[in-house]
């Protein structure tokens, strides 16, 4: 029998945060010990939350409300901008410690990951265990520890009680542990689904477990068989070696203020591809695939996406695509929210050769010493003249979007 481990990081932006700054000064206080947040920008009071220490979460702080109101809930609450670079490398620590002990770790994001068993029979727990304390004690930061014979199952244990904790989820296991659970805890049922079932009086895990599997077909079709194999502990993928940790690179912003004038709606749109191709060169991706998405003060929202002739991680290609999409369905109004996201991600090692490189090229040095300027001196020491004085950011934008990476599909 194959065994799986799921292994999810603990408020992971937050306690990678905390981990760095222990390492740099011993006597910092720890923010996983009290109420703060990664996310956003306190002083301006935008942005939302993208990772809270457990003191937080005592003042009803979730994930992914905005900043605003998270202050209104603990006006003194710690707030720390995200270091993505920061992450990607903790991220990376931890995969390496856990190589050490199995070559089949698929990454489910940048701070989940699955890996299966390898090692004398039965010792898969004490394996789990040593991995969680190593991690603690290695790393800095905590883990909690799925695991069970199939990817489903194990992903399911490691949310049970945190922090820095190993939980089993075995098939007897599942009537007493994962039956009881509220149905919109399982794998594969979003708010929609939950709702559905709910109407019906499916309220738990256990009861949408003891529905009739051809009543679920012919209500639901695929993915009702596929949620009610899930409540029954039915899954049999395999780890994907092969997957990328990254689908698209995403940055969006939501501005203090109304941009009204088309010269603003620009500069917006070039601090945020400053952003994207910053972040691009430094996970060595290029990207074919650009759009522009876009919110009027009246909340209705506008998307377009266009192929670019050949892959790039260029800010000033990135930068007049975005522009171009912009132009044509911008209707004057004034505007709040921007985002660009880049997609079909390369390797920047293995480009094929354009008639259009000549144009990449041209830039290309520029922007690599902008870089190097950037990480020593900070991401505002050298900025583009048309900044100056005009209330914009040279470099927004800054949520990483949990769509940037590869999910588990329906068969994990």
């Amino acid at each position: 029998m194959n065994i799986f481990y799921h292994i999810d990081v603990n408020s992971a932006y937050l306690s990678w945060e905390a981990a760095h700054r222990l390492s740099l000064d011993p006597s910092a206080i720890d923010l996983r010990e009290i109420p703060a947040i990664i996310g956003g920008d306190e002083k301006k009071r935008k942005g939302v939350v993208l990772a809270k220490s457990i003191p937080a979460k005592k003042y009803k702080i979730q994930t992914g409300e905005p900043i605003r109101s998270a202050l209104q809930k603990y006006p003194k609450l710690e707030i720390i901008p995200p270091q993505y670079s920061l992450y990607m490398k903790a991220s990376q620590s931890m995969v390496d410690l856990i190589s050490e002990y199995t070559p089949l770790i698929q990454r489910f994001s940048i701070d989940e990951l699955f890996a299966q068993y390898i090692g004398p029979p039965g010792e898969h727990l004490k394996q789990a265990e040593e991995i969680r304390e190593r991690i603690s004690r290695e790393l800095g930061f905590t883990v909690n520890i799925g695991v069970s014979f199939n990817k489903l199952l194990a992903k399911v244990a490691s949310d049970f009680t945190k922090p820095d904790r190993v939980h089993p989820l075995f098939k007897e296991d599942i009537p007493v542990k994962m039956w009881p659970l509220p149905v919109g805890d399982l794998f594969m049922v979003g708010r929609r689904t939950e709702k559905k079932l709910r109407e019906r009086g499916i309220t738990t895990i256990g009861e949408l477990a003891a529905m009739d599997p051809k009543y679920m077909y012919r209500w639901m079709k695929k993915p009702g068989l596929t949620i009610w194999n899930f409540a029954n502990g039915i899954e049999n993928s395999s780890i994907l070696l092969d997957s990328p940790p990254y689908k698209s690179i995403s940055n969006s912003t939501t501005m203090p203020f109304d941009v009204e004038t088309k010269k603003d709606c620009k500069r917006v749109l070039l601090a945020i591809s400053e952003n994207i191709g910053n972040r691009l060169r430094g996970l060595h991706f290029n990207g074919q695939v650009l759009s522009v998405s876009f919110c009027n003060t009246d909340f209705l929202h506008y998307r377009k996406e266009e192929k670019l002739n050949f892959p790039t991680q260029n800010t000033q290609i990135l930068y007049k695509q975005a522009e171009k999409l912009f132009s044509e369905i911008w209707k004057g109004e004034p505007l709040r929210k921007f985002s660009i996201r880049v997609s079909k991600l390369t390797s920047d090692q293995a480009k094929q050769l354009s008639l259009f490189e000549k144009e990449e090229e041209k830039y290309r040095n520029l922007e690599t010493t902008l870089d190097h300027l950037r990480e020593e001196y900070g991401k505002r020491s050298v900025y583009r003249s048309t900044f100056l004085h005009s209330g914009i950011s040279p470099m927004i934008g800054g949520v990483m979007e949990e769509e940037e990476y590869l999910m588990m599909s329906s068969t994990l």
